[in-house]
């Protein structure tokens, strides 16, 4: 029998299973919907490794010791699904092999209609770290826009106002490639997301064909890694994202220099 300081409280325990958060848990328990080796779980439940979980009378397994989940950077293809949908769609998740088909959670997800570099985790606490962490990080995007963004156009996007009145933080935006209708432009953030970017940049009047995120802290986007392609963290990469350096900000060229 697992000693009494091995105990964590029930919710916390599927939370860090990818099992469901700890809000979602506590309603579970509200609807009896979990048990403890065959008795109803109540709010304040602790449990050990050996104890038996059902959530519907079906057993949640337990992972052996202290065995982590992994955190998976990917490669997501425009309009493909981060997660599984209700109607079964191709999701990158769904693509995982089995023994890595658990529940994941995705951090600062981009919209659907973007691609690049994602962040799934299996493990509750670690998403909510990693969620929180991320948005105080340098993030970097690539986007091409139909026609050229105006040097009025990007000292605005630089001011970073956004609809709500908030603004967000731009480091820098240049032009990377491109002639004619499709120009492409690198904008670097802090914490900013896919859904902020757009609003900001269409705010101006410019369309957006294509977004890319390219970077999130002190990780980046491989060329290597192929589009619908993921691979696990090292312990030294998920280390950096939840214990990152204050970012130095990049000194913005003058329009025309």
């Amino acid at each position: 029998m697992a000693h009494a300081s091995e105990a964590e409280r029930l919710q916390k325990v599927l939370s860090r299973l990818g099992v469901a958060s700890r809000r979602e848990s506590e309603q579970w328990i509200r609807d009896g919907r979990l048990s403890i080796n065959g008795r109803a779980a109540k709010l304040g439940d602790k449990v050990s490794h050996g104890d038996l979980l059902r959530l519907d009378g079906r057993l949640i397994r337990q992972a052996a010791g202290d065995a982590t989940k992994p955190v998976l950077l990917c490669h997501r293809s425009p309009g493909i699904a981060l997660l599984p949908t209700a109607d079964g769609s191709d999701s990158v998740a769904g693509r995982l092999p089995r023994a890595k088909g658990q529940r994941f959670m995705s951090i600062s997800p981009l919209p659907q209609v973007d691609g690049g570099l994602e962040l799934l985790c299996a493990d509750g606490d670690t998403a909510s770290r990693l969620q929180r962490a991320v948005r105080a990080q340098a993030m970097d995007y690539s986007l091409r826009v139909r026609g050229e963004l105006s040097e009025e156009q990007q000292r605005s996007i630089r001011a970073g106002l956004l609809d709500r009145g908030s603004a967000l933080k731009i480091l820098a935006i240049g032009e990377a490639a491109g002639t004619g209708a499709n120009r492409w432009y690198h904008i670097d953030t802090l914490g900013a997301s896919g859904n902020d970017l757009r609003q900001l940049v269409e705010r101006q009047g410019a369309t957006i064909s294509r977004l890319m995120r390219t970077r999130i802290g002190s990780l980046k986007l491989e060329r290597s890694l192929a589009r619908g392609r993921w691979r696990e963290l090292t312990a030294e990469e998920l280390s950096g994202l939840l214990n990152p350096v204050a970012p130095a900000e990049t000194p913005v060229a003058a329009p025309g220099s």
